[in-house]
């Protein structure tokens, strides 16, 4: 497999896990998961966790996934790449996983004293790629298996830090966040 293919399977195959956070973004407001509760003197989560954002995102890259289906031979046609098909299940642990590991970052940055926003470097940038391969994996192991090898999830741990600088910048730019990491 060419590095073409490699770099073009892994990001096709991560397509749905990237785009629910943003949708989340997107949806905005509601009412957040942690119901407002404290562990200590933080919030467990903060306000920018909602269940609606959850959802939306979830529902965001499912539908991501199934519209990359529906393209997938002519995309495979024109790049001469043979992209891979989602299952529903891995189309969901993707999207889910993406949102759950966004929320567990959140949780981690509460506990080191970051307030919602704040950067905290690398935590940032690969938390939803970790939850969406974890969830994904556990709800169909053969496709996640058969999908990244070491090689993709390479492209992901180089590619995803990019892309993240790159789309927060634009939100930021266009004001849909109020930072820009």
């Amino acid at each position: 497999m060419g590095v073409v293919s490699v770099v073009v399977t892994a990001l096709w195959a991560m397509l749905p896990a990237y785009v629910p956070n943003n949708a989340a973004v997107l949806a905005g407001g509601g009412r957040p998961i942690d119901g407002g509760r404290t562990w200590g003197d933080r919030r467990v989560l903060g306000d920018g966790k909602t269940w609606r954002g959850t959802a939306v995102g979830t529902l965001a890259g499912v539908a991501v996934a199934l519209a990359l289906d529906a393209v997938s031979e002519s995309t495979s046609t024109l790049l001469d790449v043979a992209v891979p098909a989602f299952s529903l299940p891995a189309a969901f642990g993707l999207a889910l996983g993406a949102m759950c590991g966004d929320i567990g970052a959140s949780f981690l940055k509460r506990r080191s004293g970051r307030e919602r926003g704040a950067p905290f470097p690398v935590l940032d940038q690969l938390d939803f790629v970790v939850g969406a391969v974890a969830l994904a994996t556990l709800l169909d192991f053969e496709w996640v298996r058969s999908t990244f090898g070491p090689a993709e999830l390479g492209v992901l741990l180089v590619a995803t830090p990019l892309l993240h600088v790159l789309t927060n910048g634009v939100a930021y730019l266009v004001g849909v966040k109020d930072e820009p990491w």
